[in-house]
């Protein structure tokens, strides 16, 4: 097998499994609104972790790198929406 044809089997090997591994999370949390458990800190890094592959895959030069765009576009949204469930719960909710 040609070493582009390894990279790219590997480059989605992991976009896959690092949106099945994080899904699960985030869908929880988008159901029952609980997020008690979860640390504001680690969903904001991984947010802004998340947009930096994001635009590192569609910078690549020559050609952009699908899956690291994917797999962190996906992972970027579900962070933002559990990231602004959490500051909701964390601050405005417990005002009333």
């Amino acid at each position: 097998m040609e070493q582009s044809a390894i990279y790219e089997v590997l480059g989605w090997i992991a976009s896959i499994s690092m949106i099945l591994g994080y899904l699960p999370q985030a869908i929880r949390t988008i159901r029952t609104r609980e997020t008690d458990d979860i640390a504001l800190p680690t969903f904001l890094m991984m947010g802004i972790g998340a947009i930096a592959f994001m635009l590192q895959g569609l910078l690549h030069e020559p050609e952009i790198l699908w899956s690291l765009f994917l797999t962190n576009l996906v992972t970027s949204t579900c962070s933002c929406i559990v990231f602004g469930i959490k500051v909701y719960n964390d601050y405005f909710r417990k005002r009333k």
